[in-house]
């Protein structure tokens, strides 16, 4: 589903792929974020066969006009995972919201692994 606005020039339409694919950008300019990964296994098959894709390990989701965002990343080892956690979800909803300008309601992140 894409998100819709408008304003005095006329409307606006974002693509959920777009706004995944800002947070996922995000996420990995974030300090702690190793990487991001697939939630489901079908889409990590599916990635064999994709250049690039910004927007894996982000699910985004829209209800009433407020953007739900869940990614799911790995972390560096030693660093605190609620400090990590806290920086990764004020950077995604300041950096969505700028984007769209729109109201992000949740950014959940869910860790998948520590890395080295």
């Amino acid at each position: 589903m894409a998100l819709r606005t408008s304003n005095g020039y006329g409307a606006i339409t974002v693509s959920d792929e777009v706004v995944a694919s800002i947070a996922g950008k995000l996420a990995l300019e974030c300090y702690g974020v190793v990487d991001k990964v697939p939630q489901k296994f079908s889409d990590s098959v599916a990635d064999l066969f994709r250049k690039k894709n910004d927007g894996r390990g982000v699910r985004i989701t829209t209800k009433g006009g407020r953007i739900n965002i869940d990614i799911y990343v790995i972390l560096k080892f030693g660093l605190s995972i609620e400090a990590v956690s806290d920086s990764l979800r004020s950077t995604i909803k300041y950096g969505v919201e700028n984007f769209t300008g729109m109201v992000v309601n949740t950014v959940n992140v869910h860790v998948a692994g520590i890395r080295i």
